[in-house]
């Protein structure tokens, strides 16, 4: 049985350089003893960019992968149970 091709996450890269560009930022900011409430904005607003970049890979995979799990019964049941161990990790 030969490996499905997975999906180039190629353009996550530069959302994912900027969220660490970012981080940078804040660990700067907490050495110069910056304003909390500032560093906390900064934070926020790196957990919102890797929620964008964890979007969007999840809508790949359900667009590719998943779709193309739908060729075998077996494979589909699998993906299904994939999800859901997937989904359990989010929730917490």
């Amino acid at each position: 049985m030969t490996e499905p091709q997975r999906p180039s996450h190629q353009k996550e890269l530069s959302r994912i350089n900027r969220i660490i560009g970012q981080l940078e930022g804040v660990k700067k900011m907490i050495e110069e003893r910056r304003y909390c409430p500032e560093i906390l904005i900064q934070l926020r607003a790196i957990r919102s960019a890797v929620r964008a970049v964890e979007g969007n890979i999840l809508k790949t995979h359900l667009q590719h992968c998943v779709v193309q799990s739908f060729a075998s019964e077996d494979e589909r049941e699998a993906k299904i149970e994939e999800l859901k161990e997937l989904f359990d990790r989010f929730e917490s």
